[in-house]
């Protein structure tokens, strides 16, 4: 697929290639805690990046484990590449690459760059092209000089960049990310958007995240999942159709971002105030325009 057809891929359209599809899918932990991701079908298409917000609780992580097939359906179903992933998860594998909340548990390697060749090993590639993935991902975290040092004495957003180096090291189709920004300073998390973003646009990658830095969302996302306590998936649409429906936030204690309640209480002061705005570019436009009127 070429970088023109992931631009104008929507969910809506017919056409798009669905990469996941999850459906009204019910898991009871053994201590009775159950998440039943009803409602909205949750889909990810080819090239897009995805957002799952919520409340704790609401089955962020449970979502993002059937997706990567360490969870089975009690009920409903789960597609990834078009195969349950529970059941077939060796035949796409090579197309995902993940990184969960807790980096500690996926990094298991003596150096950074064992690390992140061993799963271009576990593949049996050319020690030659292991070496070059390896400088590769390396390069696109911009960590290269972390390669011999000892994952243990990283910090923890180093460690971070290491689990998603790792992640991306065998070029997937399909990124999951179980709250990316989290350690990162702001120096670092704006470098993940904007390598998530490029990632995207030159390589069709699909995108999945759960996270609660609402205020990265509108920067990151082309669609956004809310889900409501319990896992009821009640919201999807754009960032700017998300974010609109404070009433449906409001029930799953989500605060929308800082720049949208700036403009809601511009405008309970001034209703000639600019409706919205989601990101500091939008922001300035907009108040230079109401400005000038």
């Amino acid at each position: 697929m070429t970088t023109h057809d992931c631009d104008h891929i929507h969910p809506d359209d017919p056409n798009a290639e669905e990469v996941v599809r999850i459906s009204c899918v019910r898991h009871t932990y053994e201590d009775g805690t159950s998440v039943h991701l009803c409602g909205l079908d949750f889909l990810a298409h080819r090239g897009k990046r995805v957002a799952v917000l919520g409340p704790n609780g609401a089955g962020k992580t449970t979502m993002l484990y059937h997706i990567l097939g360490l969870l089975k359906p009690q009920e409903g179903a789960v597609s990834v590449f078009g195969v349950s992933p529970s059941e077939e998860w060796a035949s796409i594998r090579r197309r995902v690459g993940v990184v969960l909340q807790n980096v500690d548990e996926q990094i298991i390697s003596p150096t950074v760059g064992d690390d992140v060749a061993f799963s271009p090993r576990q593949y049996g590639l050319p020690e030659s092209e292991v070496r070059e993935r390896v400088d590769r991902a390396l390069g696109l975290l911009g960590i290269e000089e972390l390669a011999d040092r000892v994952p243990h004495n990283l910090s923890g957003g180093e460690k971070r960049k290491v689990a998603l180096a790792g992640a991306l090291v065998m070029d997937p189709e399909l990124l999951v990310l179980d709250e990316p920004f989290e350690g990162l300073d702001p120096k670092s998390r704006q470098s993940l958007l904007d390598l998530l973003e490029r990632l995207a646009r030159e390589r069709c990658m699909t995108v999945v995240l759960s996270t609660h830095d609402i205020d990265t969302v509108p920067e990151f996302a082309d669609f956004a999942y809310v889900l409501a306590p319990g896992g009821t998936i009640a919201l999807r649409g754009t960032p700017e159709e998300v974010f609109a429906n404070a009433h449906v936030l409001a029930q799953g204690n989500i605060k929308p971002p800082i720049l949208a309640e700036l403009f809601s209480r511009l405008r309970q002061r001034d209703p000639s105030a600019p409706a919205t705005a989601l990101t500091v570019d939008e922001a300035a436009d907009a108040l230079d325009a109401w400005r000038r009127c």
